[in-house]
């Protein structure tokens, strides 16, 4: 039951654990399907597609536990089915039965609109299908349904056989659909063709149409808002634009656009700043890494890198952004590389918690460092902590935390008669006046040489026990003579909470590994307040 939505003029239909699970990829278990249900009722979305019960045990043991494990408080749980058989009764027909076994308040049909697909997959007659979209609307709505038809392959039919297409969305209208929803099935569609079809249609038919946009030609979400403006009123979306071959219409920017761009209230107040949130919290269980530089809600949606939009952002964010990040629940970074001029390196210090403004020399000080340690192959807009340590080391003059000093590190790689191979890390060490010798073994050099710094310094610091690497990059940068190479690694770092990253650049792996070790564990101490020894 719905008790805060926006009302029944416009719908967000969500998809997700239907089309989107068709993703190659996904295989949403029944408690998957149950979580994301639970993100998607807390966005606000009006209408969730749960699936085809009846068509596999999983999809019907999700509506079964829906109904009772989920309060929804915004959506609506769609079952999603077929017109009946040709020949038979829709009464009779075993998956009609299941649709209404589900306890669905909401069915989608889908329905064949393009005469060859009538003909050649369904192997009936153009007049038999517009007697099974009608029987089917009309048992659904004889039993207390709210029903949505679904135009297959709709875009493709109606240039192939306009007349047709059209009878199919009339017939199914007049049979008590409450929306008949145009699906370009194939993502072929360009959006003056979605416009221009949905606004003749829509005038020819009189019903109350929808759009469904699969993303084959990278226009899902053009083609979703062009058919709004052409007067569809209801939109099919996807969670992250998951969905078959290349996707779906992307349900986050289809839903920004229409809140910040159109002005439409299509999901209830105070639930936009939650869509950054809850887009990472799907991708999470789809266990898919979220996109970065997915509109809106990927972490460089508002990102700033070169030093002219640095410059205008300083003076005023809006010249470089066209939203306030905080309305979707993100938030503006500014990246430091080598083509950062003074302006980004102040925002940056300012988002680190360093006032720069007004030192100039300390600023262009700073800058060229940032420049001169890039020409070697040092990246710092992916690796924050390290700059964060550069910037500190900088403003305090060379005075940055030192929580040890090194004497000498090695690590051994030992092949053995059989094809084995042993490694052996050594560190030695000085911390708090203490000389530290530790030896560590890992699954490689880089991994020995990880666990021999843990155990020279768990026992003097054991705040680092709760740090721990997530992930390691290796980069290979090109040489300048010959076969020689520059070694770039990049690691990031989590003690539970937050993670950053750090950087390292040798002409070895293992020495840059050293590095982006080194700043990994000097910023986890430094985040944990601990005060530097050396």
């Amino acid at each position: 039951m719905t008790t805060d939505a926006p009302d029944d003029s416009f719908h967000v239909f969500d998809t997700t654990l239907r089309d989107g699970a068709q993703r190659e990829g996904i295989n949403l278990t029944v408690s998957d399907k149950l979580t994301i249900a639970r993100h998607l009722d807390e966005f606000g979305v009006g209408f969730i597609e749960g699936g085809w019960p009846g068509a596999n045990p999983r999809d019907t043991e999700f509506f079964e536990r829906a109904r009772a494990e989920i309060d929804f408080k915004h959506a609506q749980l769609v079952a999603f089915g077929a017109t009946r058989r040709a020949g038979a009764r829709a009464e009779d027909d075993p998956q009609v039965r299941a649709l209404l076994d589900s306890g669905a308040p909401v069915v989608t049909l889908v329905a064949k609109s393009h005469d060859r697909h009538v003909e050649l997959a369904l192997r009936t007659t153009l007049e038999e299908n517009l007697a099974m979209v009608r029987d089917t609307v009309a048992c659904l709505r004889e039993r207390g349904r709210r029903v949505f038809v679904d135009c297959e392959h709709f875009f493709d039919g109606y240039h192939a056989n306009a007349e047709y297409a059209k009878q199919v969305v009339r017939t199914a209208y007049e049979a008590g659909a409450d929306v008949v929803v145009l699906c370009d099935t194939n993502g072929g569609m360009l959006p003056a063709q979605v416009h221009a079809v949905v606004r003749t249609v829509l005038a020819d038919t009189g019903a109350r149409l929808g759009i469904h946009a699969q993303d084959d030609t990278g226009c899902a979400i053009a083609n979703t808002l062009a058919a709004v403006d052409a007067g569809a009123t209801h939109v099919q979306c996807t969670a992250n634009g998951y969905g078959e071959r290349v996707g779906n219409a992307n349900l986050f920017p289809v839903v920004a656009a229409l809140q910040l761009k159109y002005g439409k209230q299509v999901i209830p107040a105070g639930s936009l700043p939650e869509m950054t949130r809850i887009s990472h919290a799907i991708a999470e269980v789809v266990n898919l890494t979220p996109s970065t530089h997915e509109p809106y809600v990927g972490v460089s949606a508002f990102a700033h890198k070169a030093g002219l939009h640095a410059s205008a952002i300083k003076i005023d964010p809006d010249l470089y952004q066209h939203i306030d990040p905080d309305q979707v629940g993100n938030s503006m970074r500014m990246l430091v590389s080598d083509m950062a001029g003074r302006a980004s390196v102040e925002l940056k210090g300012k988002e680190l918690g360093y006032d720069l403004t007004g030192d100039r020399e300390l600023v262009g000080r700073i800058v060229e460092k940032v420049k001169e340690q890039e020409l070697k192959g040092y990246t710092y807009e992916a690796a924050d902590a390290s700059f964060e340590l550069l910037l500190r080391d900088e403003v305090q003059g060379g005075g940055a935390p030192r929580y040890y000093r090194l004497e000498s590190w090695r690590a051994i790689i030992e092949d053995r008669p059989d094809g084995t191979h042993a490694n052996e890390a050594t560190v030695r060490l000085w911390a708090k006046g203490e000389r530290v010798v530790a030896t560590g073994e890992g699954n490689g050099p880089v991994n020995a040489l990880d666990r021999a710094l843990r155990v020279a310094l768990e026992r003097i610091f054991p705040e680092l026990a709760r740090l721990s690497l997530v992930d390691y990059k290796v980069r290979i940068l090109p040489g300048t003579h010959g076969t020689e190479s520059t070694t770039r690694v990049l690691i990031s770092t989590s003690d539970g909470t937050t993670e950053w990253s750090t950087v390292g650049v040798a002409d070895n792996v293992i020495a840059a590994s050293w590095q982006a070790l080194d700043d990994a564990y000097t910023y986890g101490l430094l985040r944990a307040g601990v005060q530097p020894s050396e």
